[in-house]
């Protein structure tokens, strides 16, 4: 029982974090949350990644999809607040 769980869990975090990229993306906001067209959407692309092209695709996709989360990578960096430092002297 104890597996199944695990397992469980496994694939829920899977499944928010795959839909935490759908929300990234700003797919949602776009199309005002409409599972219509996400579901579309996502066909339409399982569609291009099967076809003749989908090498190039995939290729062009990866490429925007690394410097989305660079680009992220780089505003935490700057949003993230200094360490502090300890400017105190032991007075003991």
């Amino acid at each position: 029982m104890r597996i199944l769980q695990v397992e469980r869990r496994k694939r829920t975090r899977h499944l928010i974090e795959l839909g935490g990229l759908v929300v990234k993306s700003g797919v949602v906001e776009l199309t005002n949350d409409d599972r219509a067209v996400i579901l579309g959407a996502l066909l339409w692309m399982a569609d291009k990644l099967q076809s003749d092209d989908g090498q190039r695709a995939r290729q062009l996709w990866a490429e925007k999809g690394k410097e989305a989360f660079d680009a992220e990578r780089g505003e935490q960096k700057e949003s993230a607040p200094a360490a502090p430092t300890d400017t105190t002297q032991d007075r003991a």
